[in-house]
């Protein structure tokens, strides 16, 4: 049997955050255990609008649609056409296996179920999510920290017990604690000194917190949840080639992939779902 056939196939979504292609694309092409290819945006939305279920044992989306930026003013938030969203709900109903990076989380702030599919949402302007008013999310660069294991068991974990230590990106942002389970916790903190406004940046002030506030976020830095019948994998660290190039970091990205494309991760999503 061709050695191919028995390899996870997962399509990786990308456009609409700046990233250095290569020393990402070269993460998953030094994984010999799937097989890849690549959907930018906005061409992916058709892509993902007429995927059938099946087709892809995993979607990864390091992509961030749903956010058009104008120079000095805060973003122009667009609404998701109709058939995307009735293709993503038909993947999800589906059991669809799939991994959310990083920037991920600020996609589509205009279609709250995107919100709850991830586990969260990081706001470049102000915004509204589960009942509750929020202001802009904060950002802070190169930062160095350690990820600690809550779930050392888990697949997605196997071989980083002891968790990683990265220099990357990190998110004061919205975690929906009540929707997910924990995997990796950061020792950083997560209070607004620590970081800075989106907005501010998004409108050329960046690195400032003048005027801006934020209540401390969660220290959760990656999470499994069940979205309608699929699981799903959101990893907050990946911002840059610091990130790309860890072996710990890969085998983070490859442990998910292998997992949410995994018989076992689509009947926990299932029974889930029909229990509750």
């Amino acid at each position: 049997m061709d050695d191919n056939r028995r390899k996870p196939s997962v399509l990786v979504v990308t456009g609409g955050h700046p990233f250095e292609a290569d020393p990402f694309f070269e993460a998953f092409s030094a994984d010999e255990g799937i097989r890849w290819a690549h959907a930018p945006q906005p061409s992916a939305r058709r892509w993902l609008a007429d995927i059938e279920p099946g087709e892809w044992d995993a979607l990864v989306f390091y992509d961030m649609p749903g956010v058009r930026f104008v120079p000095g003013e805060l973003p122009e938030l667009e609404i998701p056409p109709d058939d995307l969203r009735q293709g993503m709900n038909r993947l999800l109903e589906a059991g669809q296996g799939t991994v959310f990076l990083h920037h991920a989380i600020a996609s589509w702030p205009a279609w709250d179920q995107y919100a709850h599919w991830v586990g969260g949402r990081f706001f470049y302007r102000p915004g509204r999510l589960a009942g509750r008013d929020w202001p802009d999310s904060g950002y802070a660069f190169d930062v160095t920290h350690h990820l600690r294991a809550v779930r050392p068991d888990h697949p997605v974990l196997a071989g980083l017990e002891d968790g990683l230590t990265l220099t990357d990106e990190l998110y004061l942002s919205v975690v929906l604690d009540d929707e997910v389970e924990p995997l990796l916790r950061s020792d950083a903190s997560f209070t607004d000194d620590r970081f800075w406004s989106s907005s501010a940046a998004v409108q050329g002030r960046r690195d400032s917190r003048e005027g801006w506030s934020h209540p401390p976020g969660s220290d959760l830095a990656a999470w499994t949840k069940r979205s309608l019948n699929s699981p799903v994998v959101y990893l907050q660290p990946g911002d840059g080639p610091s990130a790309y190039g860890d072996p710990g970091w890969r085998r983070l990205v490859g442990n998910a992939i292998r997992w949410v494309a995994s018989d076992e991760a689509r009947a926990w999503a299932r029974r889930e779902e029909t229990a509750g």
